[in-house]
């Protein structure tokens, strides 16, 4: 673990070069102390989740890259891939017992009912100004943190185009909405681990719209 951290270490002082930055300017734009940011980049102390968000928010780099740093872990396949579903779910509910930062029960269920919800949502005029104007905001906010980004880009071209029946644009906006709103399943601020459950929305989606493909032949 102290590899890992020291890992994270690394990563944050070739940042703060990069941008010219002190740890005490580091401080000030994170509000988080001055030796806390010395103790996470000496490898004395481990980053909490808290701590890596702000890290990322403010020297603008993907989150997952800072967590893996620091040493959480996310399931992955040998190939880097995202794992099936109930291998992140395992891992999801791993992360949040051991971290004590959740204590809803985790489920596809809860996953697939909320998506029923946001699917409801987009079929509003609301729910489509908030995939048009909001979507490219919380992507460049996320970064690239997952083979689904991939698939939630080709969504929203999709949705965009509307390039699909009413259906497929109904459950293609439910991901898109799920991806887009900061308060799901698992909040967005428990990180990078909020993210995970999105990438099970894209890929109960996926599977989904695979399913309706043949009935539209």
């Amino acid at each position: 673990m102290s590899q890992k951290i020291n890992n994270l270490g690394l990563i944050l002082k070739d940042l703060l070069q990069e941008r010219s930055l002190s740890m005490r300017k580091l401080s000030e734009l994170t509000a988080i102390n001055t030796a806390t940011i010395s103790r996470i980049i000496n490898g004395k102390r481990k980053a909490t989740p808290e701590h890596l968000q702000k890290f990322a928010d403010t020297l603008g780099v993907p989150i997952v890259d800072l967590f893996v740093a620091a040493g959480y872990p996310i399931e992955q396949k040998e190939d880097g891939q995202l794992s099936d579903i109930h291998a992140s779910v395992n891992s999801i509910k791993n992360f949040l017992k051991s971290a004590n930062l959740y204590d809803q029960q985790f489920t596809i269920e809860s996953v697939e009912q909320q998506l029923a919800n946001y699917e409801q949502y987009t079929q509003t005029t609301e729910g489509e100004k908030t995939i048009l104007n909001d979507f490219e905001v919380k992507l460049q906010k996320v970064g690239s943190i997952g083979p689904f980004i991939n698939h939630l880009k080709d969504m929203y071209e999709r949705f965009r185009l509307k390039n699909g029946t009413p259906v497929e644009l109904g459950l293609i906006g439910s991901a898109l909405i799920y991806f887009i709103l900061p308060v799901d399943v698992i909040p967005d601020y428990i990180f990078p681990i909020g993210y995970l459950d999105d990438a099970i929305a894209v890929q109960i989606v996926l599977s989904l719209l695979a399913k309706k493909e043949p009935d539209l032949t």
